[in-house]
Formats: C-alpha cells, sequence, structure tokens
C-alpha cells in the first residue's frame, strides 16, 4: 500500500471511528510513547484530559496526530503507542491494515458487555476486590504494568470501590476483554460476580446469549446515546443504594454521551443522518427566533413544536460558531420523563453529529458536577430544578454554580407553567433583573452583562381562570412579560396545513343517570350521619362531595390545635367515608368497601400494640390503646361490614358511569382495525382500580383490549407511585402495539410522546382548559374521538363546556395581543415585568418576617392524637435539608415501631425499618430510616400539633416542614456515631 494511500486511509479511519477511539484511548501512558509529537501538542492534550477529562484529551491528541508530523514511521508510532499504552481496541481501530477492525457484530457485542458491567456497577464497586483481580489481569495479560500501577495507586489513596472504578474504566477499553475478564473474577474466588456478569449460564462461553436474554427488551431504552439517569441502570426500585449513585463505569461517560455508543452503528456504518427540515406552518412560527428574538411558539399537540426547537437550536448554534463566538442550548423541561424523551426522538439524533447533546434530570448520578457537565456539552436537556439549584449555588462563596450568562439560548418546555412561585419563573426573574441591571448599566457606559435568547413552547397557554376577554388577555400578556417575549407566535398563512397534520377528533358526551338508586352510598351515608351526631359536628356540605372534604379536613385540624381528640379523630373518619363515596361514584362498589376496610384494619393495627420484640403472629392483640372514640368508630364500621359486603355483590347496583364506560369503549375498539386509547382518570386508585376492573372482565379481552395503567412518580400519595423505567415501559408497550389502552391520571396529559389514538376519553375528569386541549390532542389518529363519561349531576358536562369557552377566548385573547401596537405591547410586558419582581421581594420580606428567629427549644411537638409531648424544637436536626430526625435520647421509649410495607415500597432512596407510632396511642409519627449505619425517628410533621411557647402560646397544624417558620440545624453525625471502643 502506498504511504499516501495509507496515510489518507488513517485519517479516514480516525474521522469515522472518532467517537469509539476517543472511549477507548488513555491520554497519558501513549502520549509517553509518542516522541515524535511536539512539546506544545503534548502539553495542549495533557491539559485538556486534565481540566476537561479523558474524552477530551483523547479528542485533542487525535486532532495533533491528524496534524502530524508525516515522518516516516508516524502512523506506525501512533499504534505501537496505543498498543504499549493500554489502548489494544483503539489500535484495532486505527491500523490501516484493517485486518483488526471490529465487525459490526462484534461492535455490538462489546457494548453489549460494557452495558451489562453498567447495569451490575454498583455490586461490583461494592464487592470486588480490586487488587487481587488486577492481579490476575495482569497476569492474564488483559493488563499492562500501566493499568496495575494506576489501579494499585488509587486504590491505595482513596479505597477499594474507587480502585474498581479505575478497573472498570481500563477494563472496557481492552480487546475481546470480557470473556477474560469473567475467568479472571472467577480464578480470584468472585464466582458469583461472574455468574451475575454471564446471566449464569454456566460458562464464558453462553456470555452473548445469557447477556442478549437479559438486556434484548430493555436495550432499545437503555442504550441511546447521551442520556445520563440513574433509570438508564436501574432495573426496578429494589436496586441496592450504591447502584444508583455509580451508574456511570467510565470516568469520563458524561463527555462520551453513552458507553454503550449506537453512533457508530447508526452514524457511521449504515443509517444517513436524518434531515431536519420544517414543514411550512413550523417555519412560519419559527422565524422570529431564528432572527435571534425571545417569543412563545403556540402550537396544538401532535404539530412537531419540538422539532421546531431543534431547528432553531441548530441554526443558533452554527450561526454562533460561524461567528467564532460562544454558543451553548439549555433545554428545559417540568417533568423527568420528558428529558430522556426529548433527547433521544428529537435532539440526539438531529445534532448528535454536530454538537455534545446530554440530558440531566434529578435522577441522574453524575460523576461531575453540572457546571461541568454545561461547560463540556452544546446542548443540554435537563429539568428546570437542576438549572434554578446550579443558579442558587452560583451565588454562594463555597459553591461552584452557573450564571445564567453561561447560555445562549434558553428554551423553556410547556411554558405555560412560567407563571406564580413555579421554578420556571424563579429562573426568569433572575433574567428580568439582569435586564434591569443591563438597562442601567447601559446609562452608566458600563460593559452589560450577556444574556441568552429565551424560546417558550406551549400547546395552550390558557387563560388562568379568566371570566371575561380583558382577564384573558391579561394572562396572555403575563406569561408573554414573565418569558421576556416580543410576540407569541400561532399559525396565520398556513392554517390549513396545521389542519391536516393535526386532525381535530370527533367529540362525544356521554352521560349516565345517577337518579338511579344506590343502596351502597345509602349505608355509607347513614354511617357518616351516626359519627357526626356522635363528636357533635354538623356541615353544610352534600356527603361525597369536594367541598365536604374540604370542610372535614378544616374540622380535624381545628379539632387538633383544640385537643379535642373525639372531633379530631371522627372527622379523620368522615375523610375516608367521603373517600369511599367518591371511589362508589368513579369506579366500584368493591373498590369502595377495600378502601374502608383497609383503612380499618391498618386503624385496628395501630390500637393493638405489641411490644417490639413480639414477633408472634397471634389474632388477640397483646394491648389495646383503643379508648371510647376509637372503639365507637371501629366498632361501628365491623357492625356495618358485612352489610357493605353484601351490597358489593349485586351487580344491579353497579355504578351507571361504569356501564357508558364499557358501552362506550366497546363501541370505539369494535369500529377500527388497530384501535388505541386512553382514559384519563383523577386519582391513581381510580387508574388502578380500571384496570382492575378491565381485567376481571372477560368481555374486553374479547374485543382485543389489553390495558395498563400510567400513573405519576412522585411519592405524594396513599398508592405507590410507579417509577421513571416503569412509565416508560408502559409507554414503549402502548408504542408497540402490546398494551392499547392507557388508564392514566394527568401525567400522560402533558408532554409525552404517546403513540397516536383513537379514541381518547376523560372519565368524569374535568379540570381546565389546558387540559382538555392537551388530553383531546393525544386523539389525532384519523377518525378519531374525544369523549367525556360523566353523570348528569356532577357538574362535568356545565365544566366541560365552559373550558370549551375559554378556549375559544384563549385563542381571541391571543389574536388581540398579536394586533397590538408594539409600543403599547412592550410598555404592559415591562409593567408586568416589574410588578412580578416587586411582589417577589414583597413575599421575600413577609417570609422573612415570618421566620422564627428566637430558640427552638421554645416549639414543642405534641401528638396529634393524645396531645402527649413527644420532643421539643432543640431535639430536631435535618438531614439533606430535607429528613427531619428526632435525636432526643430517651425518644425510643416513646413509640413502637412497626412494619409498613408501603412505606418500604414508595421509598428506593434509602433504607427504611418500619414505621414509628405512639406508645400511648397508636397514632402514626414517621418510619425509622437508616442514614450512613445509624437507625433514626423520621418525623412528619402532619401528624403533630405545634405549639409556640412565646408571650403568647398558640397551636398550630403544619402540611410540611417547610411551612414551619423555623430553620433547624443540620444532622450533626459525629456527635451520633458510636466511638469506636464501643465495637
Amino acid at each position: 500500500m502506498a504511504d499516501s494511500t495509507r496515510d489518507e486511509l488513517f485519517l479516514y479511519l480516525i474521522s469515522c471511528f472518532r467517537p469509539r477511539l476517543k472511549q477507548c484511548i488513555q491520554v497519558q501512558p501513549v502520549l509517553d510513547r509518542l516522541p515524535s509529537l511536539s512539546a506544545e501538542d503534548r502539553e495542549r492534550v495533557r491539559a485538556a484530559a486534565l481540566q476537561r477529562g479523558q474524552a477530551a484529551g483523547a479528542e485533542e491528541l487525535l486532532r495533533a496526530v491528524e496534524r502530524g508530523p508525516r515522518g516516516c514511521g508516524w502512523i506506525r508510532e501512533f499504534l505501537q503507542a496505543l498498543e504499549h499504552g493500554g489502548c489494544s481496541l483503539a489500535a484495532c481501530y486505527a491500523n490501516p491494515s484493517l485486518s483488526q477492525l471490529p465487525s459490526p457484530a462484534e461492535e455490538a457485542e462489546h457494548d453489549l458487555c460494557v452495558h451489562l458491567v453498567q447495569l451490575l456497577h454498583g455490586t461490583l464497586v461494592d464487592r470486588m476486590r480490586t487488587v487481587q483481580v488486577a492481579e490476575k489481569c495482569l497476569e492474564m495479560g488483559i493488563f499492562q504494568d500501566e493499568d496495575m500501577d494506576r489501579i494499585q495507586t488509587v486504590a491505595d489513596n482513596r479505597g477499594n470501590r474507587d480502585g474498581v472504578r479505575e478497573l472498570l474504566s481500563r477494563i472496557v477499553q481492552k480487546k475481546d476483554w470480557f470473556s477474560s475478564f469473567l475467568i479472571a473474577l472467577r480464578e480470584t474466588q468472585h464466582e458469583d460476580l461472574a455468574d451475575d456478569l454471564s446471566g449464569n449460564t454456566g460458562g464464558t462461553e453462553n456470555k452473548q446469549n445469557g447477556m442478549e436474554k437479559s438486556t434484548n427488551e430493555e436495550a432499545e431504552v437503555t442504550s441511546q446515546p447521551g442520556y445520563i439517569t440513574a433509570d438508564n441502570l436501574k432495573q426496578e426500585e429494589n436496586v441496592d443504594d450504591s447502584f444508583s449513585s455509580e451508574n456511570s463505569v467510565l470516568e469520563t461517560s458524561i463527555e462520551k454521551n453513552s458507553v454503550v455508543s449506537d453512533e457508530d452503528e447508526g452514524e457511521r456504518r449504515a443509517s444517513p443522518e436524518p434531515d431536519l427540515t420544517l414543514r411550512e406552518y413550523q417555519m412560519e412560527v419559527a422565524k422570529p427566533a431564528l432572527n435571534g428574538e425571545n417569543i412563545i411558539i403556540c402550537l396544538p399537540t401532535g404539530s412537531g413544536k419540538t422539532r421546531v426547537a431543534v431547528y432553531i437550536t441548530k441554526d443558533h448554534l452554527d450561526k454562533k460558531r460561524r461567528a467564532s463566538e460562544p454558543g451553548k442550548v439549555i433545554v428545559l423541561v417540568n417533568k423527568v420523563p420528558l428529558v430522556e424523551q426529548h433527547l433521544q426522538t428529537e435532539f440526539s439524533p438531529f445534532l448528535k453529529h454536530w454538537y455534545k447533546v446530554i440530558g440531566l434530570s434529578g435522577d441522574s448520578q453524575l460523576k461531575i458536577s453540572f457546571p461541568e457537565v454545561v461547560r463540556r456539552n452544546d446542548v443540554i436537556i435537563s429539568t428546570a430544578q437542576i438549572l434554578e439549584n446550579s443558579l442558587l449555588n452560583a451565588s454562594k462563596e463555597d459553591e461552584e454554580g452557573v450564571h445564567l450568562s453561561d447560555f445562549s439560548l434558553i428554551i423553556i418546555d410547556e411554558c405555560h407553567h412560567t407563571q406564580k412561585e413555579g421554578v420556571y419563573n424563579n429562573i426568569m426573574r433572575r433574567y428580568l433583573k439582569e435586564k434591569m441591571k443591563n438597562r442601567k448599566l447601559a446609562k452608566e457606559n458600563k460593559p452589560q452583562i450577556p444574556q441568552p435568547q429565551i424560546l417558550g413552547l406551549t400547546a395552550s397557554p390558557g387563560v388562568g381562570g379568566a371570566t371575561s376577554y380583558s382577564k384573558a388577555e391579561e394572562h396572555i400578556l403575563k406569561i408573554c412579560a414573565n418569558l421576556d417575549a416580543c410576540r407569541i407566535m400561532t399559525v396565520v398563512e398556513h392554517v390549513s396545513q396545521l389542519k391536516n397534520q393535526v386532525k381535530e377528533p370527533s367529540k362525544k358526551t356521554v352521560i349516565a343517570d345517577d337518579k338511579k338508586k344506590d343502596p351502597f352510598k345509602e349505608r355509607i351515608t347513614e354511617i357518616m350521619t351516626e359519627i357526626q351526631n356522635y363528636c357533635q359536628l354538623h356541615p353544610k356540605s352534600e356527603f361525597g362531595t369536594q367541598t365536604y372534604e374540604q370542610w372535614v379536613i378544616r374540622e380535624e385540624r381545628r379539632a387538633a390545635k383544640e385537643e379535642k381528640r373525639r372531633e379530631r379523630v371522627c372527622a379523620e373518619h368522615l375523610k375516608k367515608y367521603n373517600d369511599a363515596l367518591q371511589i362508589n361514584d368513579t369506579i366500584r362498589m368493591v373498590d369502595a368497601y377495600n378502601h374502608l376496610n383497609n383503612f380499618y384494619k391498618e386503624e385496628k393495627s395501630k390500637k393493638t400494640v405489641r411490644s417490639d420484640d413480639d414477633d408472634d403472629d397471634d389474632d388477640e392483640p397483646a394491648v389495646s390503646k383503643q379508648d371510647e372514640t376509637d372503639e365507637f368508630l371501629i366498632g361501628l364500621f365491623h357492625a356495618k361490614k358485612n352489610q357493605l359486603k353484601e351490597l358489593t355483590r349485586q351487580p344491579e347496583n353497579e355504578n351507571e358511569k361504569l356501564i357508558k364506560l364499557r358501552n362506550t369503549l366497546m363501541e370505539e375498539f369494535t369500529k377500527t382495525e388497530e384501535p388505541r386509547g386512553i382514559i384519563f382518570t383523577k386519582t391513581r386508585l381510580s387508574a388502578f382500580a380500571l384496570f382492575q376492573w378491565i381485567k376481571d372482565n372477560p368481555k374486553f379481552e374479547e374485543v382485543g383490549i389489553k390495558a395498563h395503567y400510567l400513573i405519576g412518580s412522585g411519592h405524594n400519595s396513599e398508592m405507590k407511585p410507579m417509577t421513571q423505567n416503569e412509565q416508560r415501559e408502559v409507554i414503549d408497550k402502548f408504542r408497540r402495539g402490546n398494551v392499547n389502552l392507557l388508564i392514566a391520571t394527568t401525567v400522560a396529559e402533558e408532554g409525552l410522546d404517546i403513540k397516536e389514538c383513537n379514541i381518547v376519553i376523560r372519565y368524569g375528569l374535568v379540570t381546565n382548559e389546558i387540559a382538555m386541549l392537551q388530553a383531546r390532542g393525544r386523539a389525532r389518529a384519523d377518525e378519531s374521538t374525544y369523549a367525556l363519561v360523566a353523570s348528569s349531576g356532577s357538574g362535568a358536562v356545565e365544566r366541560e363546556d365552559v373550558n370549551i369557552f375559554r378556549e375559544k377566548m384563549m385563542y381571541k385573547a391571543i389574536q388581540r395581543v398579536q394586533k397590538m401596537p408594539q409600543e403599547e405591547y412592550l410598555n404592559k410586558i415591562q409593567s408586568y415585568q416589574l410588578q412580578s419582581i416587586v411582589e417577589k421581594q414583597m413575599k421575600a420580606k413577609r417570609d422573612q418576617r415570618k421566620t422564627y428567629k428566637k430558640n427552638p427549644s421554645l416549639i414543642k411537638f405534641l401528638c396529634k392524637t393524645c396531645y402527649k409531648p413527644v420532643c421539643s424544637g432543640e431535639d430536631i436536626q435535618v438531614i439533606e435539608d430535607m429528613h427531619h430526625v428526632s435525636v432526643r435520647k430517651d425518644f425510643q421509649s416513646l413509640y413502637h415501631t412497626r412494619e409498613n410495607k408501603t412505606l418500604q415500597d414508595k421509598h428506593a432512596d434509602y433504607q427504611t425499618n418500619g414505621e414509628i407510632i405512639c406508645k400511648h396511642c397508636g397514632q402514626a409519627w414517621g418510619n425509622m430510616m437508616v442514614h450512613r449505619g445509624l437507625d433514626l425517628p423520621c418525623l412528619k410533621i402532619r401528624n403533630f400539633v405545634v405549639v409556640f411557647a412565646d408571650k403568647k402560646t398558640t397551636k398550630q397544624i403544619f402540611k410540611k416542614w417547610g411551612e414551619l417558620p423555623i430553620r433547624f440545624p443540620g444532622f450533626d453525625y459525629a456527635a451520633h456515631c458510636p466511638s469506636s471502643d464501643e465495637y
């Protein structure tokens, strides 16, 4: 092969396999073996590796190699430096002979092996003995002396866990490493780890089959480039705590975007890059942003808002690059699943050829700080709270943070949330303050603070509850002001094209007759009346309504403050019965009955306390803590229990709305070949209960309905949330057709990329015009239907009519704002911006005045049920600015611990050892948590009456610790950690 041809092929291989090479090169050992590299280049490579990480150093090294020198034997020198520097896999990719170039199948196998190490990373870090395995790898020829020295140094200086991390980051850069690594593990008595990695298939020969079997289903999701979250690697919530914090195998995983890179397959070897083009209606709304203006783009669900944002992002960065100016884009979202969705389906496919794109959320576990991630990448897709936290850190002396001026473009998804005290608005208030400061600096002829361009995206800005056109217009103007938008863009010229793209579903309303006799409801209301008479509470609201629920919550809080136990406990039980009425109105009688039965089982369990070491499972309780009120309430339910249970077995009394829902589903699922639908419902409980109802009814299966529920991931509900992985799995099944009916709470209304549906049903759920538009936008397949199923007396139909009116009012208000003279528009915007900043300042002053300045010991906590003193404010310390624990020495003598499976299911972030309840009355106080090996009682403030013993003694109830006007000190671990001589 001629030298010139060989040189060209060598350079071509570097350009083709650059992402792979950057993954596989350890910079320092290769540099040591490149004598022909100039001192200037050598220093530049070292500095890049030191300051920005291995991948940046590798990139700088490749550029130096591409520049030259072109002397005789320089290719051989570089290949030998790779080979002898411990980068044998990189040498295979760069060798112009092509004799060792890995095939696509070998690449895929390598990626699967790396991915498997990622999945088991936490386990490997916890259980592997670094030095023994490293020595065995050296003996087998996998490692070189350079590798061994570095691993030994890290293990000696930073401990075994960091040593394992170093070992793993190096071994995946070797050629044909996996089977040898398994042998090394087995020969150093790590058979269990070898079995885990090989899928326990009985030998290394079957490793590929084992891996494919274990990772095939999730490979589509987890091997996407760029998304760095713990949920990429967690399989379920029961993963060890250490795993979530150690999910990145390679130190430089942020820079590389993903160890399991599909860039070579998709980008270099096969598929052409996707075309980034806009339809005419999309270009129409994008034009002002392409000219650098701050705007809001208002496009309906399914019309491609995110694609417009990608186009604007690329155009913006291209212009910055051509002008040799710094360009950096951050895309802010308000829900964790949207990070991955935007990254995988839009931003990464279209931008990864030219720019570094990464996704971050609150679930991310980063080995480097957020400011460093921002420095290393061109496009960052992030939950807004991460940016807000880093902006806050920037104002602290001892913390590293980011500034808004670090970005040249900020894109805010679902920007109608930029109002009041929302996180979007907190970020934008900073922007507005900087803008006002710049005006002042301009007058003083001083340098101004660079400010990013702002782009807001929404399907519907809403009207904010307005009842008149002027108020609706004011709401739109406030959103524009908060986002500093020069204009709000809707499609005007190309409306017909938009209508062809976004199909309007046919609408229908299905009314259920609620006049029918309901004996189950009658029995419940009789019980509630009996309880009300017993405690002398007389509401003016109707049973089973939201106003009754609000009344009973107020009564419970009032009674707790006044230490009226009978009224407080009765109010708590009345709320449960009211919940049961609402469940009965929405789903089945049996679901309402189960809700009550589970509550009273729990109550009886709390009121029958065993000694902590009593593990017997006898029917008879050891000690009963029931007082007269408890005995009355529990006895009343058990007296009516059989009667209620019997009523649930009478199908003729079943909910009329369920019958209408069944008929609607049957009709819609039999009229199209590939039906696909979503039912929106109010609560997680109703979503799960409807799923159960469909599962229990064979008729649905006969017409091909395959249902699953989709609920939120927050922990602010009695029902166990879905993890991000579980949500993603359900949505993927829906896309593939394994599930064709989603039963969802509002989590599926906004933003999530859910496949086109031909039936969307709002089951008694009517909120506002924004939710209505977003839900209706889900029905975007041809011949689709949007249906509201509600009872005649629920008011849902009337509220839907109001929403339709508000929708029309919103579009009219937008048109009025668009037609407003520019000077008038800007004056109003500036006025609202000033108002927003002043309101925030006033609120901050009010909050400051509220803060309790005196000694925390002046606060006392009483049990909410028996009013016994529990602890004082000076006994409370805070872990991670979140968990409030009691450090009172004799606190353990005041409570019992009991198992709480629901609690253990809910919290995967830290270990929980059960619920703590008052020894005297059985009232739940919180739960035991394990923090760095210590068992600590973590308290929930809603379970206590807070007594302020100042000049005038006052008592209050709080829902959250943040509402309490006092700040507690951080947990003093050293003061509570047992001394070493105790062991």
